[in-house]
């Protein structure tokens, strides 16, 4: 494997047809999953020694030292699967190659699982495992603002609608174009919660501009230079935060156009996951390079069993 810049054909396949010839068998898939996992060598969960480990017959690494077995697979989101890696190769590789992604049922349909079940759970685990997290946060010029989310709401705005408030971060850089972004929902629209979000996701130092609600203007106090323009004075309201406006107007037609809006609020954030990751890598080229990433943090995800995927902890 390559340091810091990994390399098409080298330490991931560049091509689906490089994808099959790589990974013909679930042997292939398990010796890159190891090479991912323990990049300078087999490290023993159990003991901590970092020694050669053997190999079993049952494609287990054996401990010289303690002799625990353990699969390249266990704690990640491949734990305990029944189907064949070779598979989830597969799957990786459609949600990652497609730009715009790929809906449950679609993804049941190219990889002929047995159950739409099976596939919603995949995507779910395959959701969980986009965010690192330990990623940088936001620098330099950025934008902070609320949008909302979900159906028709008549004779309603804002917050008083039965949409879901979700909360919007995005880099300028330079002209009109954007940067990276980060995006949660809200327990409740227009509170302080954003402020919260701001210094959760936004460096010390920054320039955060922001529309003119009073609760946002301790961020100038909070280590942050503060822009704020009030909205409803402007010419042209979306033009106040245009960075927060395009990225929510992605959002919402990626919600529409992929999922068709089969989003039920309590998994929100995690299709906010889905989009981030594919908004941050919206200009790669290499889309083999986002197979490869998400691998590497699939064998850092837990496993995450149906019924937590059915019913998120601390989420309602």
């Amino acid at each position: 494997m390559a340091g810091e810049r990994p390399v098409a054909g080298v330490d991931y396949p560049g091509t689906f047809q490089e994808l099959l010839a790589w990974f013909p068998d679930d042997e292939a898939c398990l010796g890159y999953l190891a090479a991912l996992r323990w990049p300078e060598g087999f490290v023993c969960p159990a003991c901590g020694v970092a020694e050669e480990a053997w190999r079993t017959g049952r494609g287990l690494w054996m401990c010289r030292h303690c002799a625990r077995k353990t699969s390249v697979t266990a704690g990640t989101i491949f734990h305990g699967t029944r189907s064949p890696l070779t598979t989830w190769f597969a799957a990786v590789w459609f949600l990652t190659s497609q730009k715009n992604g790929v809906s449950a049922q679609g993804l049941q349909r190219v990889l002929g699982l047995g159950s739409y079940e099976t596939a919603w759970a995949w995507m779910h685990k395959m959701r969980r495992a986009m965010v690192r997290p330990d990623r940088d946060l936001l620098s330099g010029q950025v934008e902070v603002d609320e949008t909302f989310v979900g159906g028709v709401s008549p004779g309603k705005q804002g917050g008083s609608t039965d949409k879901v408030p979700v909360m919007v971060a995005v880099e300028r850089a330079g002209g009109r174009r954007l940067g990276r972004a980060r995006m949660e929902v809200a327990e409740r629209a227009g509170t302080t919660g954003l402020v919260d979000f701001a210094c959760r996701t936004v460096a010390p130092g920054s320039t955060i501009h922001t529309d003119g609600a009073p609760m946002l203007r301790k961020l100038g106090s909070l280590g942050y230079q503060h822009h704020y323009t009030v909205g409803m004075r402007a010419p042209d309201p979306a033009a106040v935060l245009p960075g927060v406006h395009l990225t929510a107007s992605l959002l919402k037609r990626w919600l529409t156009g992929t999922l068709h809006y089969g989003v039920q609020p309590h998994q929100l954030p995690y299709y906010l996951d889905e989009f981030t990751f594919r908004f941050n890598r919206r200009t790669s080229t290499k889309r083999g390079l986002l197979f490869y990433r998400l691998l590497q943090q699939a064998l850092a995800t837990d496993p995450h069993p149906l019924g937590d995927l059915l019913h998120p902890e601390g989420l309602h």
